[in-house]
């Protein structure tokens, strides 16, 4: 359990971003919906988001609630250029995803990519990133771990134009070094996905997060649709809402039917 220990340092580190914030102009709600469906955008958030997923495990009986705490803290490199640090940290319960071994709570393995951007975009208006991503063994159970260290490289391309996002996010991660009695990991993700946000800051998205099992040989591929908004507490600025997924292919093992995500994201506009 010792990982829980990164959750105070990401914490740490937003607030005391968010305290260098320039006393301008607040954004607007479509301004910062527009910013959220931009993976390498100059904003600090710290979203979670909680999936619900059923129907797993070798009888179908199991089911799984995983919550996603991702930071996203960009850093000024140079005039030209930004470094985005994406961390995926999941925290889960599952029951019965493996036969005879009843319900697993606890940290999962940390995925901590790294972009570097052009601030401004190209002269046909994409937006780029691209950069290493890392697999961290930290799962404090052995069934919520792959238990390997890995390492690959991660690239995004979009593009904006008037409402609308498009574009895709992926990486590839191969097991460099862990425990040899486990399995290596060769996997690709692939995102592709289309945004649209209305002037109230409400955003409608539709996405697929596809993996592909080299080792194995199989996909995964969920849809998602989502429905976002912009809103506050207080003085803080947040995006909250909701949606399903669906299963299109999974290993015999894995999700089958709908599923369920819900998103809160805490913004740090600089």
């Amino acid at each position: 359990m010792q990982s829980m220990k990164n959750v105070p340092l990401f914490a740490g580190l937003v607030i005391a971003c968010s305290g260098q914030q320039s006393l301008a102009q607040e954004p607007t709600a479509a301004e910062l919906a527009k910013k959220l469906s931009n993976p390498v955008a100059a904003l600090i958030s710290v979203p979670f988001q909680l999936n619900y997923d059923t129907d797993i495990g070798p009888d179908d009986t199991g089911d799984r609630v995983t919550l996603n705490v991702q930071p996203v803290i960009p850093i000024d490199l140079n005039e030209n250029w930004n470094v985005i640090s994406r961390t995926i940290l999941p925290i889960t319960d599952q029951q019965d995803i493996f036969a005879g071994a009843g319900s697993q709570s606890g940290i999962g393995d940390v995925v901590q990519s790294v972009f570097f951007s052009p601030k401004a975009p190209t002269d046909s208006g994409w937006i780029l990133g691209a950069g290493p991503v890392m697999l961290l063994p930290t799962g404090s159970d052995d069934m919520l771990s792959a238990k390997k260290w890995g390492l690959g490289p991660t690239a995004v391309a979009l593009k904006q134009t008037g409402h609308w996002t498009y574009g895709a996010l992926t990486n590839h991660i191969e097991s460099v070094a862990g425990d040899d009695d486990r399995a290596d990991i060769s996997a690709t993700f692939l995102q592709p996905f289309l945004s649209y946000s209305t002037s109230t800051g409400v955003s409608y998205t539709v996405n697929s997060e596809t993996t592909y099992d080299w080792e194995a040989d199989q996909a995964t591929v969920p849809v998602n649709f989502m429905v976002n908004k912009i809103g506050k507490i207080g003085g803080q600025m947040i995006q909250y809402g909701g949606g399903v997924r669906y299963w299109l292919d999974s290993p015999d093992n894995g999700p089958e039917g709908f599923g369920f995500r819900m998103n809160f994201v805490l913004l740090f506009p600089r």
